[in-house]
Order: structure tokens, then C-alpha cells, then sequence
């Protein structure tokens, strides 16, 4: 049986988190690119070490990696006071990311780190969490809608040469 293991991330864990998000952005939007360099522009931008470096450095980051078997395989990053231009509310917070390696999707990763930064959010003090959704992401979706989150609006994303259209969703806590 494989050994699920999640944990709050600290600077240390810059290079595995930068490595983590090129890869499942990839995996995530990577088809979607004409342009390859376009995404490679994006990754230097979003996921260099550096920059995941001094966005842990943040005190209103916090981030969770997932390990199976002791092999990297996931992330969750939460947003504090971050607020929607949908949602009218200071006391909010936003869910900014989650992304596990394809391989290990079934294995209910992305789930363990959702609830465990919905306890964090919680604890803090949080009565709302927002996220940003690709649209033709129905697996995302329907994985959002299972937890109570509901569509609030929605809003559009370039990078290069592509536009995404995105959902908002949002979940009282």
C-alpha cells in the first residue's frame, strides 16, 4: 500500500515546489499552447526558484506538498486576504492552487490537501475561499462542486499568444 504523506512546505522546498508547478501546469494547460515557447516564457516567469523562494517567503502564503512514498507528487498553495472581485468581503481567502502529477490523480491527493487548507482557513479566521477555474476543466469543476464551492462569475487569463476563460468559485467555510 502506498504512504500518503502531506505537509506544510518551508523555503526549503522552493526547487520541488518550481519543479511540481512546471510539470502539472504542463500536464494541466500544456495542449493548449500553439506557441511552445509561450509556455516555457510562462514557467520562467512563474516557476522559477526564486520566484516560489519569495512566495514562500510571504506570510500570507501557505503552501502543502504531497508525497507518496516519499516521491514529490503534489502541491496546494493558500492565499490569505485575497480578495474577488466577485465576492464583497474582507474576511476572505483564497485557494490558488492544487495540482498533482497525472500519475497519482486517482489517489484522492488533491482532496487530503483541499480539506487540510480548509482547516487552515478556518483556523485563521476565514469565512469565505475563493479559486479561478478553467472552464473546459469539468473534472476540476465537478471536483469543486463536490465541496460546496458555486459558481460566482468569471473572468479571462492571457498568456502569450492564448486566452483561457476561467470560473470563479467560491465556498463558505
Amino acid at each position: 500500500m502506498k504512504k500518503i504523506d502531506i505537509r506544510l512546505a518551508n523555503s526549503n522546498d522552493a526547487q520541488i515546489i518550481a519543479l511540481l508547478g512546471r510539470i502539472t501546469f504542463a500536464e494541466t494547460f500544456g495542449h493548449f499552447f500553439s506557441d511552445q515557447q509561450d509556455l516555457i516564457n510562462y514557467f520562467e516567469a512563474t516557476f522559477s526558484v526564486e520566484k516560489i523562494k519569495n512566495s514562500l517567503a510571504k506570510p500570507n502564503n501557505i503552501y502543502w506538498i504531497s508525497f507518496v512514498d516519499q516521491l514529490p507528487v503534489g502541491y496546494a498553495k493558500l492565499k490569505l486576504n485575497s480578495g474577488s472581485e466577485f465576492i464583497d468581503s474582507d474576511n476572505i481567502c483564497q485557494l490558488q492552487k492544487i495540482y498533482v502529477l497525472k500519475d497519482f490523480l486517482g489517489m484522492k491527493i488533491g482532496y487530503h490537501m483541499q480539506n487540510l487548507l480548509f482547516e487552515k482557513a478556518r483556523e485563521l479566521g476565514f469565512k469565505t475561499i475563493w479559486l479561478s477555474v478553467l472552464n473546459s476543466n469539468e473534472r476540476a469543476i465537478n471536483f469543486y462542486k463536490k465541496n460546496d464551492f458555486e459558481i460566482i462569475g468569471s473572468h479571462d487569463f492571457t498568456i502569450g499568444k492564448e486566452d483561457f476563460d476561467f470560473s470563479a468559485m467560491c465556498k463558505y467555510l
